[in-house]
């Protein structure tokens, strides 16, 4: 694996697609949105998920767990994000024994290595 450092996918992103949920659904309670910070944690909140990261590095993709609450449920699973060729993030997320989906993210334009 890369040091986090190297790691093209540091920083805060707004998610703005899925294919299992509506843009509505997405920012249930607040703006979607996908937290990698360098510490090797990080956070996704969407829908009514809330959820805190555990972070693997690559250049330009990241593999995590994932544990949190949707719906005050505990919930957790797996997934990745990675850097496509146009800028943006694609999100694999999938539950424990659950659903999986894609989420689309785009680099919040503040954002800068967390």
């Amino acid at each position: 694996m890369t040091r986090p450092a190297e790691c093209q996918v540091l920083g805060r992103w707004r998610i703005v697609e899925a294919d299992l949920w509506d843009r509505d659904h997405l920012d249930l309670d607040g703006p979607a949105m996908m937290v990698i910070r360098a510490d090797g944690r990080g956070e996704i909140t969407f829908g009514a998920i809330q959820a805190g990261l555990d972070l693997e590095y690559g250049r330009t993709i990241v593999f995590f767990t994932w544990e949190g609450s949707d719906e005050m449920d505990e919930v957790r699973g797996t997934g990745s994000a990675e850097l496509l060729d146009n800028g943006s993030l694609e999100i694999e997320f999938a539950y424990h024994l659950g659903d999986e989906a894609v989420l689309k993210a785009k680099r919040e334009t503040s954002s800068t290595a967390c």
